[in-house]
């Protein structure tokens, strides 16, 4: 038996482990690559919420390793920062919802809507309202009409001695299209939106290193006078 197999610390084990996981994780993320097009200090597009409320129906699917699934369901989106969104399966087999208030997100005890959803800063994002969490340092770059900006530092270390992490945002003309987390350098999950062939949003949630994917489709958007304050009470 070699030396090295002899000596192993068992209480440093399960560290190593844990070390040995989180380096294969990142891994499996793709590299951030740099951004495109000429620099410019064009001043970012407005990302707040469409004034009033509006209540959207949407069509969606999720995939993971182990589990898939597909349904229906509906936001009610209203300015500033409110929205609750309820989910239900295919068929009107289950269903559950949540509700996001500012940076707040309740979900109550049904695990397929804990499963489905993004983080917070993420799921703003799909309704084109950006609330990332303060960052220091801003590169943008113009391409074409795509704006694109990383919100952040990329790699390394910034001035603080704090860990890679960064946002990177791109805008269509003056639409959020997409949101990405970075952290070391990878893409560690992602939002995007497009227009649809029927003038609706389409939306696409990813998580690289979870390998998790939800879709939703938004088949129809009515503005609304307002919602019963009830549907933003906690039980």
């Amino acid at each position: 038996m070699p030396v090295r197999d002899r000596f192993v610390n068992p209480r440093t084990t399960p560290m190593l482990l844990v070390a040995v996981l989180s380096v294969v994780f990142i891994a499996c993320a793709p590299a951030a690559r740099p951004l495109v097009g000429s620099p410019t200090r064009a001043i970012l597009p407005p990302t707040v919420m469409v004034a009033g409320a509006q209540l959207l129906r949407f069509t969606w699917t999720y995939k993971d390793e182990t589990f898939e699934a597909t349904g229906d369901g509906a936001v009610r989106a209203q300015s500033p920062d409110r929205a609750r969104l309820d989910f239900f399966l295919k068929n009107g087999m289950a269903g559950g919802y949540a509700i996001l208030v500012g940076d707040s997100l309740f979900v109550p005890g049904v695990e397929l809507v804990k499963r489905l959803l993004p983080p917070v800063p993420l799921l703003w994002s799909s309704l084109g309202r950006l609330a990332l969490p303060p960052v220091r340092d801003t590169t943008a770059r113009l391409d074409g009409d795509t704006l694109r900006a990383d919100l952040g530092v990329l790699r390394g270390r910034d001035a603080s001695g704090a860990d890679g992490r960064a946002w990177r945002i791109a805008f269509g003309g003056t639409s959020l299209a997409r949101v990405e987390r970075i952290e070391d350098g990878k893409v560690i999950e992602w939002m995007s939106r497009r227009r649809g062939a029927n003038g609706q949003w389409q939306l696409q949630y990813v998580h690289e290193r979870g390998k998790r994917r939800l879709a939703i489709a938004v088949t129809d958007t009515t503005t609304v006078e307002g919602f019963d304050d009830a549907i933003w009470r906690r039980p």
